[in-house]
């Protein structure tokens, strides 16, 4: 089967498309023909060879130079066969979910990693869902979402921050979304009630407060956001700027979360964990018009080194998919 991998760090200029052996399910695994496969900030991180210990977090080892490692977590396709101890699925289900060197024509993953797709979600809408979506939906779930609170959502033109805009308003929030002005129009398309540009106005010194504050771009910290967070206010860790270490942006989070032991206000860590049931909540959400994937392009396997390149740019609006006929 063919599948991009890469055989050493660096820049999208290693990945390569190669024929390679397809993968055969464990007892409890399902094979997967990828029908769409979607892109992570993740992805080009470890193509950089992020920290040791994040790599070990998500067993990744050191690619080797005979097998090379594949890339993406995001799945999208139809079961093409199943373990032994499969019982949830069967062959020729459409299913999404999360599945580790998604970017291929066949892709492995447990049966509890996936769920039946919506009939009238795509394929590519399917497979933008999985890690943006947990991360949106269990990082709302972690500031305590309620109907009726105010929550703010930086850097809400990106692939979490479209997802958790619509879920929020799903729960009944007002919600702010800040992003740049390109974006403005799209994310009150979606569902924000206000929204703010960053390059005009700085959201931590406007005087408004919020209940959460999602920060999934990780350019405002805990101490920034204190004075716009109400007196019980969640502020909720998700993001990365593109630059910096990594190392000192976790200490910097859990020097947040540590000091605000002694506050009512509470910053938030935490990481998404992969659940069929929040697929199929937010599946139900979908049919119901209440979410709605924002793709910003889609490329085919050939193109995504040029796919990484753009998303490392920072600059997509929602989700870049790869798509397989």
């Amino acid at each position: 089967m063919k599948a991009i991998v890469y055989h050493r760090y660096g820049s999208a200029d290693v990945l390569k498309l190669e024929e390679i052996e397809k993968p055969v399910p464990k007892d409890d695994e399902v094979l997967i023909k990828v029908r769409a496969a979607a892109l992570n900030p993740l992805d080009w991180r470890m193509l950089k060879g992020v920290p040791f210990i994040i790599r070990k977090t998500m067993k990744v080892g050191k690619p080797k130079a005979e097998h090379g490692v594949g890339i993406g977590r995001d799945v999208a396709g139809v079961v093409e066969a199943v373990g032994r101890k499969v019982t949830q699925f069967r062959v020729g289900d459409e299913v999404f979910g999360a599945a580790a060197s998604s970017v291929a024509e066949y892709a492995c993953t447990k049966e509890s990693a996936v769920a039946i797709k919506p009939e009238h979600m795509s394929f590519a809408q399917a497979a933008s869902v999985p890690v943006a979506g947990y991360t949106a939906l269990q990082g709302l779930r972690n500031g305590k979402i309620q109907s009726g609170q105010k929550v703010l959502v930086n850097g809400a033109a990106g692939g979490v921050g479209t997802f958790a805009v619509q879920i929020a308003k799903a729960h009944g929030a007002e919600v702010t979304g800040v992003c740049s002005a390109a974006n403005l129009e799209m994310v009150l398309s979606i569902g924000a009630d206000k929204v703010v540009d960053y390059a005009q106005e700085d959201f931590t010194k406007s005087g408004d407060k919020y209940d959460i504050i999602l920060e999934c771009v990780g350019n405002k910290s805990y101490s920034d956001c204190r004075p716009v967070l109400t007196p019980n206010g969640r502020f909720v860790m998700i993001g990365a700027p593109h630059e910096g270490s990594l190392i000192m942006l976790m200490a910097s989070a859990i020097g947040a979360v540590v000091s605000s032991l002694f506050t009512r206000q509470k910053a938030v860590m935490f990481m998404a964990k992969s659940n069929p049931k929040d697929l199929v909540f937010m599946g139900e959400l979908f049919d119901t018009g209440k979410l709605t994937p924002v793709i910003d392009r889609t490329c085919t396997l050939a193109e995504t080194p040029e796919a990484i390149r753009y998303l490392e740019a920072g600059h997509a609006r929602g989700k870049v998919v790869i798509t397989l006929n």
